[in-house]
């Protein structure tokens, strides 16, 4: 039965996001609000926990997991960025933006890509995430949620309560995001320009895409 922590979207209780991540640094899976939709979350570094998040979120191996960063210098020392793609995360960061990059040997090979060795990364601009990943001290795992079989993210945590609650260990509650997930760019290719993946919250002409 999941944790239900309620939170104020932009003055969190430090104490609820404290047992959050208490229950994330125990193996956990969590429900937590972002800048764009509602995402899983788990420890990075917990096999069993990662396996868990592809299970409930209803993906395999090649589906690409995202981490959550605090910053950019978090996100350097998870995928190799060159002075380029610097520029051009920087100006969508923080924001809903998922950049498909290569992995260094920081990330776990069981949560990259398994043919490509990529791997997802984004920083947040949302305040409750942003608290939770200080408070947590290192990236999340994550994946947005959601259902199996479904095209729509859920924005609801009432919702996600009454459809997860016996499959996840905590629920922050922040309201309503937005419906969108985020956009994703792939610049795993040192050789060839930005593509477009999907087009969600943010708005790719930031990036010089369209």
């Amino acid at each position: 039965m999941a944790q239900l922590f309620e939170v104020h979207p932009d003055n969190p209780q430090p104490r609820f996001l404290r047992q959050a991540a208490q229950i994330l640094g125990q193996g956990g899976i969590a429900a937590i609000p972002t800048d764009s939709s509602y995402a899983l979350v788990c420890h990075l570094d917990d096999k069993a926990a990662a396996e868990n998040l592809r299970r409930i979120r209803g993906v395999d191996d090649k589906h690409h997991l995202t981490l959550l960063c605090r910053d950019l210098s978090e996100l350097a020392n998870y995928a190799r960025v060159d002075n380029r793609q610097y520029r051009l995360i920087k100006n969508a960061t923080p924001g809903p933006f998922t950049f498909i990059l290569q992995a260094t040997k920081e990330v776990p090979r069981r949560v990259s890509h398994p043919s490509r060795r990529t791997i997802g990364l984004r920083v947040p601009d949302h305040r409750v995430t942003q608290e939770l990943l200080a408070i947590f001290g290192q990236p999340l795992l994550a994946t947005t949620l959601i259902p199996p079989g479904e095209q729509e993210p859920l924005n609801d945590p009432q919702e996600i309560s009454a459809r997860y609650d016996k499959l996840l260990q905590a629920i922050v509650d922040a309201g309503a995001c937005t419906m969108q997930p985020t956009t994703v760019v792939d610049m795993s290719d040192d050789d060839a320009p930005p593509v477009l993946v999907r087009r969600g919250c943010g708005d790719p002409a930031c990036l010089g895409l369209d």
